[in-house]
């Protein structure tokens, strides 16, 4: 019945600051509608998992999480500090992949996922 997520919203107090962090930062392409439409590609999924409120892998005041998935870590890692983004979280690696965690200018945890 699923086919994949149709989308992610959610408000911000600073929509024009967000757009440009996310723009530049992560390189998504921000239209005027305040939005981008991301078409994976082969060898990229989605992952949706529910965690307990008393789960301790993310903020219990963030409700959400979101989770890119990037091609090369490393890659990003350089462009992150170019960017002077520090990260939230050092990286880690299991058996899943590798994982940093990043902030955006709300203060939101991100997590970037090399497969």
């Amino acid at each position: 019945m699923i086919q994949g997520f149709g989308g992610i919203f959610w408000r911000t107090n600073n929509l024009e600051a967000v757009k440009k962090w996310y723009s530049d930062v992560l390189k998504l392409e921000i239209d005027n509608w305040n939005g981008t439409v991301i078409k994976p590609q082969s060898g990229n999924e989605t992952i949706f998992s529910f965690f307990a409120e008393d789960d301790s892998y993310f903020p219990a005041e963030q409700q959400v999480m979101l989770n890119f998935q990037v091609h090369d870590l490393n890659e990003t890692l350089k462009h992150l500090e170019q960017m002077a983004v520090p990260l939230a979280k050092e990286q880690e690696s299991s058996e899943y992949g590798k994982f940093v965690w990043i902030k955006d200018p709300d203060g939101r945890l991100i997590e970037l996922w090399e497969k």
